[in-house]
């Protein structure tokens, strides 16, 4: 692996521009989901447990913005960590997606653990699999094969659309991180990669390979147990400005983003009739006193949705109509006059399709 070696000072600038808002959001998609099957490939891939799940972290910005990059300081910790192990391909895999196309055709690479500034492999952008076009696919040719899985909850799979397309993605310069970045390569194991004072960016800047939806991979996670993350993220504003979105402890100029925060225990998966996962729900504080919480992902085919608060004793309390885009939705719940105790939410798409969680109302 290759690593640039920079100034911090030089990377994490200082001379903020007004903040405008241009990171949209995180986004994480859930890449696959690993089947008894996958398994043939431990005796080179390395050990991939059943069900381990394969996270991709995007940085989702307007049009004319760059990704510069992921930080940790001092009272802002970068943080990506399970609660087992991060899986990394003994094979091909790496701290970050070195290996080439035809080689991510073999065994398990695709789903190596690594830190990324767009790219999925040399020479390939890692996009959303809803936003691929299905051409060029990477085919696995291990025998026998593995990486064919059709498990609903991780959407499309990889077979028909594998999140990779052509182009000329950015190099990775690692910053202060050279012994955290190791849990991710393909000699080691571990379960935490965290900084106070480093960084991987992208010098240039990185932008999406469709600019003006302005996506980009800045990192992929395999792992069967919880996974959990704090993010801080500097961006470069079109006018040369730049913007820091941090998780935690804003100072200055510093925008805090609770989409920098992400625990996979959190979220509840939207099953329908059938079992098959559509969509994920979570609703927080666990403990509220006034105000509930909700985000909703949705595909694009759902349009509303139904909001009950339901007592034990079977009752509903309380029932919101909401309106759903594609991508996350906010809403919140005035719970201020209920009683206090325990209930339950729940959530109904209008397919019929349906989840609960559970809150304490303080």
């Amino acid at each position: 692996m290759k690593i640039f070696k920079l100034s911090v000072i030089a990377l994490l600038l200082t001379n903020f521009c007004q903040a405008q808002n241009g990171l949209e959001g995180i986004i994480v998609e859930k890449y696959y989901i690993s089947e008894p099957n996958d398994t043939n490939a431990n005796s080179i891939g390395g050990n991939l447990p059943v069900n381990s799940t394969t996270y991709r972290i995007y940085a989702d910005m307007l049009p004319g913005y760059k990704f510069q990059a992921a930080f940790g300081l001092a009272n802002q910790e970068l943080r990506l960590e399970t609660s087992t192990l991060f899986f990394n391909n003994a094979d091909y895999g790496s701290t970050t997606p070195n290996y080439s196309k035809n080689s991510a055709r073999k065994n398990t690479v695709m789903l190596d653990s690594y830190l990324s500034v767009g790219a999925a492999c040399n020479g390939n952008h890692g996009i959303l699999k809803s936003d691929d076009n299905g051409v060029s696919n990477a085919i696995n040719n291990f025998t026998p094969q593995v990486l064919q899985s059709t498990n609903q909850a991780a959407g499309i799979p990889l077979t028909i659309q594998d999140g990779f397309i052509t182009g000329t993605p950015c190099l990775l310069a690692a910053v202060g991180i050279d012994t955290a970045i190791s849990v991710l390569d393909n000699a080691t194991v571990g379960s935490v990669f965290s900084t106070y004072n480093g960084s991987w960016a992208c010098l240039n800047g990185a932008t999406g390979y469709d600019s003006i939806s302005n996506k980009v991979l800045i990192a992929q996670l395999t792992t069967d147990g919880t996974f959990k993350f704090k993010l801080n993220i500097q961006i470069g504003t079109p006018n040369g400005g730049t913007e820091q979105y941090v998780a935690e402890n804003p100072t200055a100029n510093q925008i805090q983003l609770a989409d920098l925060i992400f625990d996979s225990s959190l979220w509840t998966e939207i099953l329908d009739s059938e079992s098959n996962q559509v969509s994920s729900f979570k609703s927080y504080p666990t403990v509220a006193q006034s105000i509930l919480n909700t985000e909703i992902l949705s595909d694009e085919k759902y349009k509303s949705a139904t909001l009950e608060i339901v007592g034990i004793d079977g009752k509903i309390c309380f029932k919101d109509n909401v309106e759903l885009t594609a991508g996350k939705n906010n809403h919140q719940l005035d719970i201020s006059n209920l009683s206090k105790g325990l209930y339950f939410i729940n959530f109904k798409i209008n397919n019929g399709s349906s989840a609960q969680r559970k809150f304490i109302k303080q």
